[in-house]
């Protein structure tokens, strides 16, 4: 499965992930952008949502960009 991701990290109030009318995603993170903690942080969200397995999900494109290609 292949999803287009935009993230937003820092944010406060509940960590969560909304899916947009176009099938994308927006990610709204506690961690900043900074060391790859959104990054961890996008993996552990995503792993918990469509019970994969955090090692099976890979950046396919935008690993430094807020908007992120994700593929498992």
């Amino acid at each position: 499965m292949r999803i287009s991701v935009r993230v937003k990290p820092g944010t406060k109030g509940a960590t969560r992930l909304e899916k947009q009318e176009d099938d994308s995603y927006v990610a709204f993170l506690h961690a900043r952008a900074h060391d790859g903690e959104a990054n961890a942080a996008l993996l552990e969200l995503i792993s918990d949502e469509f019970h994969v397995a955090k090692t099976q999900i890979t950046i396919v494109s935008g690993a430094k960009s807020r908007q992120k290609v994700l593929e498992w």
